[in-house]
């Protein structure tokens, strides 16, 4: 089992390299601005827990890493738990798994954006919907094709 998770964690972080890549050639592409909801949502669940970021020189730089730190943490996270549910017999082909794990990791992220007032993805444009899906699809073909690989030659 613990095999499994470390493999689901290196899987989860060549997606998360995978959809980082995409969200920088959308914007490289469109000229659009990065997104601030990662920073937002620190910001947020860190005055929630009652340990806000300190208001001091470098406060936006420190919200900007631990803003991408969490997204490498939900993207390492849920490839443990897909190598997991893929050790424990759930293998469904790739044309569905890869789609569902983008899925699971885009619920994920935009949970904390919606349930914290930051966005509210009802609201979204086409655009704003295929800038956040497209990503997360490269995230589950990536996570989940290396997933797959690793179970069929280990």
């Amino acid at each position: 089992m613990f095999r499994s998770s470390v493999r689901g964690c290196a899987a989860g972080a060549a997606g998360t390299t995978a959809l980082n890549a995409m969200t920088n050639l959308d914007m490289a592409l469109r000229g659009r601005p990065a997104s601030s909801a990662p920073e937002d949502v620190v910001e947020k669940a860190t005055e929630k827990a009652g340990h806000p970021v300190p208001e001091t020189d470098g406060r936006d730089n420190r919200l900007s890493g631990l803003g991408a730190l969490t997204g490498i943490a939900v993207g390492v996270g849920t490839g443990a738990a897909v190598a997991l549910l893929h050790r424990a017999g759930v293998r469904p082909p790739g044309w569905l798994g890869g789609p569902a794990t983008g899925a699971l990791a885009m619920a994920l992220s935009d949970a904390p954006i919606a349930g914290f007032g930051i966005s509210d993805p009802r609201t979204w444009s086409p655009a704003d919907w295929t800038a956040d899906a497209l990503p997360h699809l490269a995230y589950g073909l990536v996570t989940y094709g290396l997933i797959g690989a690793a179970h069929r030659y280990r």
